[in-house]
């Protein structure tokens, strides 16, 4: 359910007694994490050599396969009601955008017939408030098309992890194995996800995040109807390539702009919308989805090569460089702050390049489109 942010709908919403990002039970640190999330991080280490292995070059531990590399503007709405005015979402304005389309496992050779779950993550620019890390300015926000993320906590992630590595070339070992757990349903589902038109694709934080005051889950909902008549176009395994994701984002980028809304969850009852673990979906019949910005991108070439190199060797996604009031939260998100930057460092030194903390758009190659005639200006 989507809340239009108009009239007796929104009035109601703000009404509701949502949970404060500080409430007791918000977070709850088990036992042995620090263990599982250290051995999460030399895991994903070891996956990354073993790319390198393979292709003499270090990619991420996850979504390693580029499918697009896009730039447009993200727009806050100015009108949001006093409970969505939260983080930098409290004024309205435009940020200048980075965002990159892929696929999730680590295997950047990964044939996108093969139905995996996709991500999104953007980097906006000149976001004013308190960072984590003071020197820097952006916010990195990233996306996962499934709602509901298996490596649920850092213990799960454990061990789900090693089954892969163990058996990541015998599915049905593999399959075995993750039918003897609970959560046998949740760890399958990436394997049957719907292979669509990325461009018609829901993207989902997964996890929980601090929202200002409040404790929130967001998403990215293709809004055009261009976008929304390509959910339709699904991949067949025996007419197209496999590079067809990427060719598709191509051909539309090239001829068509792009329009998402984002969108917060609100949290409102800690059992029923658990924090620690990420494998729960919170009901949006329940708990509405409500939109507080739009994000649009320009037509333009989605697939520019030096672009895409300077993001893969350079770059580098993360919220915990950014916003305090956008504070990652949950076991999963204690997991990445550990695992990003060890993932980081061991493809820097294996690939021979230096990180690159981008400030603004004018930093990152590529031409820039016009939005709206008078955002961004063409190179």
């Amino acid at each position: 359910m989507d809340i239009s942010n108009k009239g007796e709908d929104q009035a109601a919403m703000a009404n509701r007694k949502y949970i404060h990002w500080q409430d007791e039970g918000v977070e709850k640190i088990p036992p042995n994490e620090a263990e599982d999330i250290q051995a999460v991080a030399d895991q994903i280490n070891a996956m990354q050599k073993a790319q390198y292995n393979s292709h003499r070059h270090c990619y991420t531990g996850t979504h390693a396969r580029t499918q697009g590399i896009v730039k447009g503007m993200l727009i806050v709405k100015d009108d949001l009601p006093k409970h969505l005015k939260q983080s930098m979402f409290e004024h309205g304005g435009q940020h200048a955008v980075v965002c990159r389309y892929s696929s999730e496992p680590g295997d950047p050779g990964l044939d996108d017939r093969i139905p995996q779950p996709r991500g999104f993550a953007m980097k906006v620019f000149n976001v004013p408030g308190e960072k984590f890390d003071p020197t820097k300015t952006a916010q990195d926000i990233e996306f996962n098309s499934t709602p509901a993320l298996d490596l649920a906590d850092a213990k799960t992630t454990r061990e789900i992890i090693d089954l892969r590595i163990k058996y990541g070339g015998d599915k049905p070992e593999l399959y075995k194995k993750l039918e003897a757990r609970p959560d046998t349903d949740l760890q399958k589902f990436r394997d049957s996800v719907r292979n669509t038109h990325l461009e018609s694709t829901r993207q989902y934080s997964q996890t929980a995040y601090r929202f200002g005051d409040y404790v929130a889950k967001y998403c990215l909902v293709p809004s055009s109807e261009t976008q929304k008549k390509l959910y339709e176009e699904t991949v067949k395994p025996d007419e197209h390539e496999p590079d067809i994701l990427s060719q598709w984002l191509q051909n539309f980028h090239e001829a068509h702009d792009a329009e998402y809304l984002l969108q917060f969850q609100l949290c409102e009852n800690l059992e029923d919308q658990p924090v620690e673990y990420a494998g729960k979906v919170w009901d949006p019949e329940k708990y509405p989805w409500q939109t507080v910005a739009t994000l649009v991108i320009p037509k333009q070439d989605s697939f520019n090569y030096e672009l895409k190199s300077f993001w893969e060797d350079h770059m580098r996604i993360d919220p915990w460089l950014g916003l305090k009031s956008l504070q990652p939260l949950g076991s999963p998100n204690r997991l990445r702050r550990v695992v990003y930057p060890a993932s980081s460092k061991l493809r820097r030194m294996m690939n021979g390049k230096k990180e690159v903390h981008v400030h603004e758009m004018d930093q990152i190659p590529g031409p820039s489109p016009a939005v709206g005639g008078n955002f961004l200006k063409v190179n």
